[in-house]
């Protein structure tokens, strides 16, 4: 586990399953895929051989997403071009990894902090295992794999809409959309309503925001 020492950056793991695994920047180049060759490895499909490079700079620290087929956000928006990282930035691998750029120790505590609470809300999910559970209640039988993504879409984006396309190369990626039609779309968000429903009725998690996409409305929920 790396720690911060003179000054040096580390990335944290926000997401469950690395369990606050550090990476310290200590190089000029720190390169992030599913490639063995890579300083931080991904074995998962969704993330590209070589997916993202974070550099060093006279000016400080810059991310670049290298072609990767599903992308590379900072704070929930697509890098398109190098991008500055600022201490406390939430950068998201794919589907398969938060991560946190960390400059200072003072930081620290309260990104663990947030992690946490993300965790607590009326739905909940195991990335890993692929498991969901609603109010403490685990849903069974488990939520099909393309329901699953989109409900791992919406909750890593739930402070943002998510669009129609970006459900498209979540969902059916590799597809470009070719043959996925509209009315697929709406029959996955429907089949996904209505598992929610079934588990908890008395909340529409998955919300349409006309003429823009989806978004999670998940609020907090504590387990008595």
């Amino acid at each position: 586990m790396a720690e911060l020492q003179d000054g040096t950056p580390v990335l944290i793991a926000l997401t469950k399953k690395l369990g606050g695994t550090r990476w310290a920047l200590d190089q000029d180049e720190f390169l992030i895929g599913r490639d063995p060759d890579c300083d931080l490895t991904i074995p998962e499909r969704q993330v590209s051989r070589h997916h993202a490079r974070i550099r060093r700079a006279s000016s400080g620290y810059l991310i670049e997403d290298l072609g990767s087929r599903n992308g590379t956000h900072v704070n929930g928006v697509p890098v398109e071009m190098p991008v500055p990282l600022q201490d406390g930035d939430v950068i998201q691998i794919a589907l398969a990894l938060e991560l946190a750029f960390v400059g200072t120790e003072a930081t620290l505590p309260l990104l663990l902090a947030n992690a946490r609470s993300s965790g607590h809300g009326r739905l909940r999910m195991d990335p890993q295992a692929h498991r969901v559970w609603v109010k403490g209640v685990e849903i069974d039988p488990p939520l099909s794999p393309p329901q699953y993504r989109l409900l791992e879409l919406l909750s890593q984006n739930q402070d943002r809409v998510v669009t129609r396309q970006e459900i498209v190369e979540c969902v059916w990626p590799g597809t470009m959309g070719a043959g996925v039609s509209e009315q697929a779309i709406d029959a996955l968000v429907r089949r996904l309503r209505d598992r929610l429903s079934a588990a908890d009725g008395d909340h529409a998690y998955v919300v349409t925001v006309r003429g823009h996409g989806l978004r999670l409305n998940n609020p907090p929920w504590r387990d008595e």
